[in-house]
């Protein structure tokens, strides 16, 4: 058992509270935007109402996700249990993609009606979707406080896409007031077609991530020159080959052959790795890094 001390139990902690807190303003963003659709019929608030649930399905995903991926490794799950968050990832991009469709077609639809519907109680409307914008604002805010301290990429990647979600709202709120100020009801299919046509670009780029995680495909360039760099010019490492990686949620496990001298001692050798693998966990803290040492050859 943890100690309630422990930085990573404390680090987890704060993942869980930023998880919950993003559970319990999707719910009530859900309740408050179908009374609004209800009230105005207004399709950009259908597709910030799709984005709002698309939200809660997500945030309790990555609660989920948060939860399990801390249990450690065990005799079934060698590497730990952190592919969940990209199964997870793959059905909430499908499910964007539908809900995307749907609000897409049922805008075509109202544009290419001969008269398209006024909408109705433009000002419950605008409120909803003003308390909408201030939730998610004080949500953003918390999430990239928890992100900083914990460096949770789950925590981080829900943030950003509650930060893409501000634009539906935005747009909600513009199709609201042109339409009470000026009585054009068409903006408001106009704003869910260019809404639905990021949701489905949002879920397109979420799939494709998680797909790629999922077949184990190479961590970001970026980060193998990084580990390849501090390999290359640390302390008695002689040469370096086979550095290999591949990505689970929001881990990146390494793996790498050092080359030593043959001539030292095996703690000597064991220190020079141990090293190396402290190195490379303080700049890359969610990798898991094994380090294979082998003999210099000259």
């Amino acid at each position: 058992m943890k100690s309630s001390n422990d930085p990573g139990a404390a680090r987890t902690r704060l993942s869980i509270s930023a998880g919950v807190a993003s559970v319990l303003v999707a719910g009530f963003l859900v309740a408050l935007k179908l009374w609004a659709l209800a009230e105005t019929g207004a399709l950009s608030i259908a597709a910030s109402l799709a984005d709002s649930a698309l939200d809660l399905v997500m945030s309790l995903g990555a609660a989920v996700a948060i939860v399990y991926a801390a249990r450690p490794a065990d005799d079934d799950h060698a590497f730990g249990h952190t592919s969940a968050e990209d199964l997870a990832a793959l059905a909430q991009s499908a499910f964007i993609l539908t809900s995307a469709g749907l609000i897409g077609w049922t805008a075509i639809r109202r544009l290419a009606a001969d008269t398209p519907p006024r909408l109705a109680s433009e000002g419950a409307g605008l409120a909803v979707m003003v308390i909408s914008i201030v939730l998610t604002l004080g949500l953003v805010w918390w999430q990239g406080r928890v992100a900083k301290r914990t460096g949770s990429k789950v925590v981080a990647a829900d943030r950003l896409h509650y930060l893409g979600d501000l634009l539906p709202s935005l747009g909600a709120i513009l199709a609201l007031l042109v339409s009470s100020a000026f009585g054009i009801g068409s903006i408001d299919a106009v704003v869910a077609l260019l809404a639905a046509a990021v949701m489905a670009v949002g879920a397109l780029r979420i799939g494709k991530d998680a797909w790629d995680a999922l077949m184990d495909r190479a961590a970001d360039p970026a980060i193998l020159d990084g580990i390849a760099e501090i390999a290359r010019v640390w302390p008695g490492v002689r040469g370096f080959h086979d550095l290999k990686t591949r990505r689970a949620g929001s881990r990146v496990f390494v793996n790498l052959h050092i080359e030593l001298d043959g001539d030292q001692s095996l703690r000597e050798a064991h220190a020079i790795g141990a090293s190396l693998r402290r190195a490379i966990l303080a700049a890359y803290p969610h990798a898991d890094v094994i380090i294979h040492k082998d003999v210099h050859s000259d």
